[in-house]
């Protein structure tokens, strides 16, 4: 951001402390430091809650200690002392052995304030530190204590994410050198990434007097007045990187695709056995815009389970043909990829059988392409793709392969956009002389704010109405330890549903092979998640005994879980027993009923996707989520969210509340530090909003920022190569 922010550690902080903050808090420079902001404030005299503490995480509490215990054992050779600190909600033990216990006694007597930071454990049933590192907070120490109370002199008290190797106080340490080495300068080189207009007209404060209030506050309004700043920053450099980026996208050169007047979507359209709804007929003249354009469209549809996406997609796909084009439609999944190619085959009719016999005069042809296709099939489909018999492709990553070539590729329709990396997305659009234009879909509803972050580069399309005729899903969640009869129940009303002639659905978070019988489990106290395999034969054999019952996950051979899925689409399967493979696009509207066993292993977003698969046709959808998990647990209250409400947006705000918000420019895979770190997308959603209407005029007025310098530096800082690649993907 400038030469005193870019400046190494080292020349502060020194060697060793410096090495420390870049090996585990991937903190290098001058500018790295001042922006690792505290992750709360304590006052002097407030006591944190204790009571909630979590096990097998290091933590920094302020705590008083309340009686401290020296005792032995080993016959009394051994001697630890025993520290109990106290805040009033819960109480926590501090345990010292050996020389320690002798050396820390006369510090931690009754009374004494301090802070405590350590791994939370459990010894005889009781919270405890074992050797913490602990900083007192008393003027009377006499050196310790002396500094601790020039440090912490501030009523408010600085607590930073630290970790195991360097603790909170140490961190603070080191941001007051390097606030003092400022000082000293004057701030010398510390450039003004907002333009003085728009700090002038929100009444924002200086960068340099936000960081230091934001490390040195006085009072909960200096706190205030600087993360209002320094949220501005993160917002608008952010939003000016996705504008520069719209506007690249903008200037690229793309073919206009137009539907013709008496083609094949017209066609189409005068065969469906429904009518379109307002918000399918609105997003698609949305799409038929921007296709018209002579630059590409970058458009996300996104819309609720069941919204009538792909059939907007497959519109969108015919205009592309009608025009002359190719459309490819990327699946993640081979079992996902099969779906979408036997439903449009299905919708289209003849028309889908573009060169063979019996195909309407204007038909297109539609082949699909997957890793598992033989030999021959494969070979065929290559060729309709070069030659352009083929007008619409659909597939797996098997389209991304060097050897898939396309005649005129128009439009790449890329469904549940989250499960693709952009490197795929981006070598996908490659094989066109011109970019294609570009359509992303996914059925998690995502918040607004995420939408211009997240996919700030993209327009947005919402499809937010059910067509006519889809009915209301009931969502109850099952207590199976607690009241094992209500999961007995539940297989009845499994068994109900078939009676009357409807289908099921089981799902399980694990496939239950040797493969997975040999990973541990995430918490060596929980038991392995529940098998399809092993759930399967109990149902068969047990509960569901005489219903023809059979299974579905990741690991069969494509054949047979296309054999599958055709058998349980005919209804020759009442109970389908599986893992997520048909979390999305699989479509049986006989389905009426879905047990999610050990409901609380799977997000929030994810069960609201897997509850769309019931309730698809004209009869009611139940869906019920198992759970051994306490009442009173996070998980619990999880399960009963989704059990509340059929919003997926609502979903979309308790999902992202629960999980945060990682990177937003999608780099939390590669381990890099979220480019955001004061701003919240869920809660500063009106910042986020006028930063991209502040960012859109001004690289409408100055693309190349030539005006502002401190700008330019500043989207330098914030966003390394690996996300500038990531944008230029996008």
């Amino acid at each position: 951001m400038s030469a005193a922010l870019d400046e190494s550690l080292r020349k502060v902080v020194g060697d060793r402390t410096a090495k420390v903050l870049a090996d585990h808090l991937d903190l290098h420079t001058v500018g790295d430091l001042l922006h690792h902001y505290p992750r709360r404030y304590a006052e002097r005299g407030e006591l944190t809650r204790l009571a909630d503490l979590p096990l097998d995480e290091h933590v920094t509490v302020v705590a008083e200690v309340a009686k401290a215990d020296k005792r032995t054992y080993n016959g009394g050779t051994g001697v630890r002392l025993e520290v109990v600190v106290t805040d009033g909600s819960g109480s926590l033990t501090l345990v010292f052995f050996s020389k320690a216990a002798h050396a820390h006694a006369h510090r931690l007597i009754p009374g004494r304030r301090g802070m405590f930071s350590g791994k939370v454990s459990v010894f005889n049933r009781t919270r405890q530190l074992a050797h913490p590192d602990y900083q007192l907070l008393d003027a009377d120490d006499g050196k310790d204590g002396g500094e601790a109370a020039a440090l912490f002199a501030n009523q408010q008290i600085p607590l930073y994410p630290a970790c195991k190797q360097i603790s909170s106080w140490q961190i603070a340490q080191s941001v007051q050198t390097v606030l003092n080495s400022m000082e000293a300068t004057g701030w010398a080189g510390v450039g003004e990434p907002l333009p003085a207009a728009l700090r002038e007209a929100r009444g924002l404060a200086p960068l340099s007097e936000a960081l230091e209030k934001v490390h040195r506050p006085r009072t909960k309004a200096d706190i205030a007045e600087a993360r209002d700043r320094l949220k501005w920053d993160e917002a608008y450099v952010l939003q000016v990187a996705l504008a520069r980026r719209r506007a690249a996208d903008s200037a690229l050169p793309a073919t206009p695709r137009t539907p013709r007047a008496d083609g094949l979507m017209t066609t189409f359209d005068a065969r469906l056995p429904f009518t379109l709804t307002e918000g399918q007929l609105k997003v698609s003249a949305e799409i038929f815009h921007d296709l018209s354009t002579d630059h590409p469209m970058h458009r996300l549809l996104q819309g609720e389970v069941g919204s009538g996406k792909t059939l907007v997609a497959l519109r969108a796909m015919l205009a592309v043909v009608d025009s002359g084009g190719q459309a490819a439609m990327l699946a993640p999944t081979e079992v996902l990829a099969q779906q979408h190619h036997r439903s449009i085959t299905e919708m289209m009719g003849d028309l889908a059988g573009g060169g063979m016999l019996g195909g309407a005069e204007n038909a297109t042809k539609i082949v699909l392409l997957t890793g598992s296709m033989g030999v021959p099939a494969r070979r065929q489909a290559l060729l309709d793709l070069i030659s352009g018999d083929a007008g619409i492709v659909i597939g797996t990553h098997a389209l991304i392969e060097d050897k898939v070539q396309f005649h005129d590729l128009g439009l790449v329709v890329v469904d549940e956009q989250h499960r693709f990396g952009v490197e795929q997305r981006d070598a996908l659009r490659a094989k066109s002389a011109k970019p294609p234009h570009l359509l992303v879909m996914t059925a998690t509803p995502i918040p607004r704010t995420v939408a211009m972050t997240v996919f700030g580069d993209l327009e947005t399309s919402v499809l937010d109405q059910l067509p006519a005729g889809r009915s209301p899903i009931a969502t109850h969640v099952v207590p199976a330890k607690d009241k094992p009869h209500f999961l007995s129940r539940a297989w009845e009303r499994v068994r109900e549903e078939v009676e009357n002639g409807h289908q099921a659905y089981v799902v399980c978070p694990r496939i239950g092979d040797e493969e997975d019988a040999k990973k541990k489990p995430d918490d060596a106290e929980r038991r392995p998640p529940l098998a399809v395999l092993d759930i399967a034969e109990q149902l068969a054999k047990g509960p569901l005994a005489g219903l023809r019952v059979e299974i579905l996950h990741g690991r069969m051979q494509p054949d047979a879980k296309d054999d599958v899925m055709r058998r349980f689409a005919a209804g020759r399967v009442d109970v389908l027993v599986a893992t997520t493979v048909i979390e999305v696009g699989v479509n049986v509207p006989n389905s009426t009923v879905m047990v999610i066993m050990d409901a609380d292993r799977f997000g929030v977003s994810q069960l609201h996707q897997l509850r769309g698969r019931v309730g698809r046709g004209s009869a009611p959808g139940l869906c019920l989520l198992v759970s051994e998990a306490h009442e009173a647990s996070p998980a619990r209250q999880r399960l009963a969210a989704v059990a509340a409400t059929l919003d997926g947006f609502e979903l979309s705000r308790v999902d992202l509340e629960q999980r945060r918000e990682g990177d937003v420019l999608g780099q939390a895979q590669s381990g890099t530090r979220s480019s955001l770190r004061m701003l919240t997308v869920i809660d500063d959603e009106e910042v986020i909003a006028a930063a991209r209407d502040e960012a859109t005029a001004l690289v409408a007025a100055d693309p190349d920022l030539a005006g502002h310098p401190d700008l330019r530096s500043a989207l330098e800082s914030l966003l390394d190569a690996d996300r500038e690649e990531y944008l230029d993907k996008g």
